[in-house]
């Protein structure tokens, strides 16, 4: 009985896949259209909501109408990996003419499934696509590895005296991995002891946020890591009560309340993954011959209200350059 009815709910989520699939939520795309583009998202939350955004943008922006060169169908995994799996099969049966990965386990998961087909896939918010085996085939697109020399920078300069930074990341999240070693090989550079703390999934992170501020840290690096900037309000509510500075990985986390970041611009990512899909879509480039692109620039935010309420005075020469991003 406990098997059938297992049987059922399977049948049942995969047919909810593909009737949501046609939903298009990202606008009404029109009957005809010349392209079928699957976008698959890992999570829901803004670094990637904003890619998705520069994304169609990017399309745009190459000269391609939505609603008449273009269709999307769009399905976000609510950062579950069997999900990735269920969207990226139907999105390849519906013989879409190009697929768009949207953090590391999507694009795995939509590589995968098309890698036997003729559908190209390019990606976005990948920090080491060459750990994550998407450097060569008929995939490309755009990374977001992070700027950690930069963010290092600004923490010391913020932070004079600070000799432990507390970085708490998803263990099977690649990106998360590939940067945790990035900050421990430049850490000692700074003055900085890294305390990396892995998780394996979302519930729990706030044990482990609890566990490194108990250990001394002086202040907290977030990553991109899918599992902790989707509960990132819980945990600024936990180090602000501690008086621990938190720094973001990019513009969304420093609005939402942490101190300050060294970050990129993910719509902007995503506007460049755009313009590499409609070449590949109108023929002007083969996936398999467009390198990935990694964005180099980074931005340096600041939300002035969070810091004041933590005693850290900004520097006048941060200021003068930095986005601010408080109310």
């Amino acid at each position: 009985m406990k098997k059938t009815l297992a049987v059922i709910i399977s049948v049942i989520m995969i047919m909810t896949l593909v009737f949501s699939a046609c939903s298009k939520e990202d606008g009404e795309s029109g009957e005809g259209a010349t392209y079928k583009i699957g976008i698959s998202q890992y999570a829901e939350h803004e670094s990637l909501d904003n890619c998705r955004i520069g994304f169609i943008d990017g399309l745009k922006e190459a000269g391609l109408v939505e609603g008449e060169d273009f269709e999307i169908i769009y399905q976000n995994a609510g950062a579950d990996d069997n999900m990735t799996l269920q969207i990226a099969q139907s999105l390849v049966s519906q013989n879409v003419d190009l697929l768009c990965g949207i953090a590391t386990n999507s694009a795995i998961a939509l590589y995968a499934e098309a890698e036997e087909t003729d559908i190209p896939v390019v990606f976005t918010a990948i920090s080491d696509p060459v750990q994550a085996k998407l450097d060569s085939g008929n995939v490309t697109g755009t990374s977001d590895k992070l700027p950690v020399e930069a963010q290092l920078k600004l923490i010391r300069a913020l932070q004079p005296e600070a000799k432990t930074i507390g970085i708490i990341y998803t263990t099977s999240e690649p990106n998360s991995v590939s940067t945790i070693a990035d900050y421990e090989s430049l850490a000692d550079q700074y003055g900085f002891t890294i305390e990396a703390l892995g998780v394996t999934s979302q519930a729990e992170v706030t044990q482990a946020v609890d566990t490194l501020i108990n250990k001394g840290i002086d202040c907290f690096s977030n990553l991109t890591d899918n599992n902790v900037v989707n509960v990132l309000p819980a945990i600024l509510e936990m180090t602000n009560e501690a008086g621990i500075p938190v720094y973001g990985s990019e513009i969304e986390q420093v609005v939402k309340g942490c101190v300050a970041s060294a970050g990129i611009d993910y719509y902007q990512l995503g506007i460049k993954t755009g313009m590499m899909a409609a070449q590949i879509l109108t023929g002007e480039k083969e996936a398999s011959e467009m390198p990935y692109e990694t964005i180099e620039e980074s931005e340096t935010y600041i939300n002035s209200d969070a810091a004041e309420a933590l005693e850290i005075a900004i520097p006048a020469e941060i200021l003068e350059t930095a986005t601010e991003c408080s109310d």
